[in-house]
């Protein structure tokens, strides 16, 4: 991994274990944000990069599980817990809520950088997803009322001939509409326009018989 392209949030109040896992990771060449309290954090400018979040549970404000609440729905970094005081329900609470993972102090070198190695590249993987998702809904967006009305009916396996007749609309304008929901998706084929419709969302009848075929 390139140092410049991710970095690590710290934040813990133990001034000696903030300063002793920034130097950890300064010695493999990465880049932290190190902050006493999840006010400090919250309040911060972070880079849009792919990271990794290590959260003390025992915070002077607030406590760290239920950081880990508010900012979950803002989208945030995998989160591993660090704690000095670590318990079996805290740590099924933190897992449960999407927590990649939980150390009791002390822990080694080695857990908390296989632990940030996996956070990284988790959030990598699903920054690209999310990526992913954004593209096909603007593609979606960009459909005209009709041809979001044909949509559903092509890829649910109907003929031109019967979604026309749902849509009281002739053949060719079916066909004409088709083709171009084909263009703005940028499906290669019907059983990639079936896959995109999937993870958008919308409703699929006869699917399976679609997904056989490679119109």
């Amino acid at each position: 991994m390139m140092a410049e392209d991710y970095i690590v949030f710290i934040v813990d109040d133990d001034a000696r274990m903030l300063e002793a896992l920034v130097e950890l990771f300064a010695s493999y060449s990465i880049p932290t944000m190190a902050f006493g309290s999840a006010g400090e954090y919250m309040l911060a400018e972070k880079p849009d990069v792919p990271a990794c979040l290590i959260l003390d549970v025992e915070l002077p404000d607030i406590n760290g599980l239920d950081l880990q609440g508010r900012i979950a729905e803002r989208g945030h970094p995998p989160i591993v817990f660090i704690t000095g005081h670590g318990d079996i329900p805290s740590s099924v609470r933190a897992i449960k809520n999407g927590a990649l993972d939980f150390l009791t102090k002390p822990f080694s070198d080695a857990e908390v950088m296989a632990a940030t190695r996996s956070a990284i590249a988790q959030d990598r993987s699903d920054r690209v997803i999310r990526a992913e998702a954004l593209l096909l809904k603007e593609r979606y967006l960009s459909l005209t009322p009709r041809e979001r009305d044909v949509l559903p009916l092509v890829v649910s396996g109907l003929l031109n001939k019967q979604a026309a007749a749902q849509l009281e609309i002739s053949e060719v304008t079916l066909q004409v509409h088709r083709r171009n929901v084909m263009q703005k998706m940028v499906a290669a084929s019907l059983a990639d326009l079936v896959r995109m419709a999937q993870k958008l969302g919308i409703p699929l009848n006869n699917s399976r018989r679609v997904l056989g075929r490679d119109d």
